[in-house]
């Protein structure tokens, strides 16, 4: 391989390396989505319950049980930013947990669906006590 290296003019050999790093690392940039699912131009109020919040990367999530226009229950998956994001604005894996009492602005599913993405900033207790503190 070496052999072949020397050989090799050095702006060819920086493309195949080029090359080969894209090989290796392309699934990664395609797994991670975009964000044109969500309705920016316009946002839902919820006032809700949690029932699981999970800190997890590449996005932490909130579900959370809000009673609908109809009177039912219903159970909104809301994603939010990653944890390093969240970690600065004072959030944990703690932070959040089953039965905590929130309100939330939330940019709604394209869809029309029950869920919708979040940020901490618009995301507090239903007293109106900030749930977490930036540091």
């Amino acid at each position: 391989m070496k052999e072949l290296l020397s050989r090799l003019r050095p702006g060819l050999a920086c493309a195949c390396l080029i090359g080969c790093t894209l090989l290796m690392t392309g699934n990664a940039a395609l797994a991670h989505h975009s964000f044109s699912m969500f309705e920016y131009g316009s946002s839902v109020e919820l006032d809700g319950t949690v029932q699981e919040f999970r800190f997890v990367n590449p996005h932490a999530f909130i579900v959370l049980k809000v009673k609908g226009k109809d009177g039912r229950m219903e159970t909104w998956t809301l994603e939010g930013q990653p944890t390093p994001m969240l970690e600065r604005e004072g959030w944990t894996r703690a932070t959040l947990k089953p039965g905590d009492q929130v309100k939330m602005t939330v940019a709604p599913l394209r869809s029309g669906g029950t869920g919708g993405q979040w940020t901490p900033q618009e995301t507090h207790f239903r007293d109106g006590k900030a749930v977490a503190v930036s540091r």
